[in-house]
């Protein structure tokens, strides 16, 4: 007998394969990233998140389909479930500014407007870290990791 409840039914692979996909198991407290986003760690976090976001094919983020646009509905559901994502992966006291947008392009250009200026000074102390490293008695491993992690953290 053939399944009479398509929303019990397995998804198709396209579906899965689809940007809009959700899975059953993604929930709005679903726990992502364990690096909240605070005024001083905006470019470590979003480095932290895009790839999580990405992985789950939710890295849309930047774009919104008109509302006559077919897939509009589906867009929404998920939108709202990266809303909800985004809302959880910062700290209380951003949450509060961000409560209340219901687009996550709006709460990313509000979030990047906001705090992406927050992390100049870390910047320019990672740029003297950087300039004034010296081997020194480290190894050579020891010394390519640090420049790497001042790197990682200045791009």
């Amino acid at each position: 007998m053939p399944d009479e409840n398509p929303t019990l039914s397995s998804p198709s692979e396209q579906q899965v394969s689809s940007y809009l996909f959700l899975h059953l198991s993604e929930n709005p407290a679903t726990s992502l990233v364990f690096l909240f986003l605070d005024s001083t760690n905006y470019h470590s976090w979003r480095q932290s998140i895009i790839p999580v976001l990405s992985s789950k094919k939710k890295s849309w983020i930047h774009s919104c389909p008109p509302k006559d646009n077919r897939t509009f509905s589906t867009w929404s559901h998920c939108n709202n479930m990266v809303v909800s994502w985004l809302v959880h992966f910062v700290s209380v006291p951003i949450r509060q500014s961000v409560i209340g947008m219901d687009v996550t392009l709006d709460i990313w250009n509000n979030l990047k407007i906001k705090y992406s200026q927050g992390d100049l000074s870390r910047i320019s102390n990672l740029q003297l870290e950087g300039a004034s490293l010296d081997q020194g008695d480290l190894s050579v491993t020891c010394y390519f990791t640090k420049l790497r992690i001042i790197g990682k953290f200045h791009m």
